[in-house]
């Protein structure tokens, strides 16, 4: 699956993303994602017939009950501390009475 990035792609991906590149930084992220996408082309040549599925990163168990260590930890709340409206709205860049304002993302255009 030889995959070309061209500007256009770039372009279109870096929209979608929210991302601004410099015309300069053009050339060099084509290549590595030409590379990335390579790399990840060659994995499909793995032969894996017999693997099992990776379901978690790590034999660990992680939030494990002290009275049993077969079973997941219930969920307890650790705080009672709840924050007002005036709190929880203290660092956000722009708010509208008491909600977050944020750009429009979504267009509604199919």
């Amino acid at each position: 699956m030889n995959v070309e990035i061209s500007p256009k792609l770039l372009a279109h991906l870096a929209h979608l993303s929210r991302l601004e590149f410099e015309p300069h930084e053009i050339p060099q992220l084509q290549a590595d994602l030409t590379r990335i996408l390579g790399f990840i082309d060659s994995l499909s040549s793995i032969d894996t017939e017999g693997v099992e599925p990776l379901v978690h990163l790590s034999d660990r168990k992680f939030f494990l009950s002290p009275e049993n260590p077969e079973q997941p930890r219930k969920d307890e709340v650790l705080s009672d501390r709840t924050l007002s409206h005036e709190e929880a709205l203290q660092n956000a860049p722009q708010r509208d009475s008491d909600y977050f304002r944020v750009p429009k993302v979504l267009s509604g255009k199919k």
